[in-house]
């Protein structure tokens, strides 16, 4: 192993901050990289079984896809990849999913997430040769926040119609978002990080005490776990590419390049190291993971604000445990057990969580606005973030030919357009 990923040995003490090219004893990187893969778990299983992608696919691609970040960012960039939520919407359309069960045509979303894989690349290497200026020029907050709100707002109707059979799943939904609110606001330290998760085993043993026990609904089914291999290769599936697919998809690298860049603004705030001058070569990184992913029949991924999180808590920053933690990841893709386990889990259950963790997107977006301090008494803020929000929450289309991009993506274009118009019209 060359010099660049040779970590300096510090030990623990309390308070003490653990620079990226600095790793804590083995035995403590582990388990560092044990609560990453906590930390990062519930949303990287949740978004493929959102849009009936295999969970051990998603969970087997994010750990590659953290390798390759690794290797690529020189080992410098502390991060984990998992499973992008920003594709949920237009995979949902450009595949036809009902909502439950495998995706039928998976191949065809898998052409539009290693387009979109492509385009970030593209991106990135523009950001390596000219700097990140225009990014920020083109994307403001405004048009940023609008955005990543219409990924959530846009979802609203898929737990709502489509994961939901009857009275009785409906009230189950409202327990389970019930539960993750409980699990919010009461716990406390980790647990309070893993709400999503926790919540969601509280509302299944809920599911199971009402179904199971009291005979009412779908009975939980256990026994794909009993019968699932330990260990054995995942069902990978090649992507198969289509116009349309690519159209409505690829415009999701847009949202992640503003993802990225936030993140590793904030990492380097946490570290005290600029990362800057190493923007290019994530984003580079992370479409080169998503193309990986998608070749192979996973979703497209991102770097997780989840395990900054953790980093923030721990003051930890080691690239090292990122490594143990993408190795753990491996583990799990390659144990068929594991995926049954994900697909036990009750529709009505899942349902109750999407409704949570979109609204949470949706709220993240009016998020950006608040700490950017956008001015809503500005015209051109107020129409570029109204337009935005009602075409991509109405998911309205526009067709060209036998393409049509649908609402996230028109909303995404849409918002940069309009800000570049607007701006443009009123310094005429």
């Amino acid at each position: 192993m060359s010099k660049l990923f040779q970590w300096r040995e510090v030990q623990a003490t309390e308070g003490a901050v653990v620079a990226p090219d600095e790793r804590l004893p083995w035995p403590q990187t582990a388990a560092m990289g044990v609560q990453h893969v906590i930390a990062m778990f519930g949303a990287t299983v949740l978004a493929p079984i959102l849009m009936g992608f295999n969970p051990n696919i998603a969970i087997l691609m994010s750990g590659v896809g953290t390798l390759l970040f690794f290797f690529i960012t020189g080992g410098r960039v502390p991060s984990y990849l998992g499973s992008s939520f920003a594709f949920i919407g237009v995979v949902i359309a450009a595949s036809g999913y009902s909502g439950s069960g495998p995706n039928t045509n998976l191949a065809v979303a898998l052409g539009g997430i290693v387009a979109c894989g492509v385009l970030y690349i593209a991106i990135g290497a523009l950001v390596q040769a000219i700097g990140t200026g225009w990014i920020e020029r083109f994307m403001p907050p405004v048009v940023t926040g609008a955005v990543v709100a219409v990924i959530g707002l846009n979802l609203a109707n898929v737990p709502i119609k489509n994961m939901q059979a009857g009275n009785f799943d409906a009230w189950m939904q409202a327990v389970t978002f019930l539960c993750v609110g409980l699990v919010a606001v009461f716990a406390r330290g980790m647990a309070q990080r893993l709400l999503i998760l926790l919540g969601l085993i509280l509302a299944t043993v809920v599911y199971a005490l009402l179904t199971n026990g009291l005979g009412l609904g779908k009975p939980v089914d256990l026994s794909g776990i009993a019968n699932a291999a330990w260990f054995g290769l995942p069902a990978f599936t090649a992507p198969v590419f289509t116009g349309s697919a690519m159209l409505l998809i690829a415009p999701v690298a847009i949202i992640l390049v503003a993802e990225n860049l936030g993140h590793l603004k904030a990492v380097t705030a946490m570290t005290g190291r600029n990362l800057d001058p190493l923007i290019g070569r994530a984003f580079i990184a992370d479409g080169v993971a998503t193309v990986v992913s998608g070749s192979a029949g996973g979703t497209g991924v991102t770097t997780y604000a989840e395990n900054i999180g953790v980093m923030a808590a721990t003051r930890i920053y080691s690239t090292a445990v990122f490594v143990v933690a993408a190795v753990i990841a491996l583990v799990l893709g390659f144990s068929p057990k594991f995926g049954a386990l994900i697909q036990a889990i009750p529709l009505p259950v899942m349902g109750g969580v999407s409704i949570v963790v979109f609204g949470l997107i949706a709220v993240a977006g009016a998020k950006i606005w608040v700490d950017n301090k956008v001015d809503f008494s500005q015209n051109r803020n107020l129409i570029v973030a109204a337009i935005t929000l009602i075409i991509g929450t109405g998911d309205f289309t526009l067709k060209f030919g036998q393409f049509a991009l649908g609402g996230i993506g028109t909303a995404t274009f849409g918002a940069i357009l309009l800000w570049a118009l607007l701006g443009r019209a009123r310094n005429a």
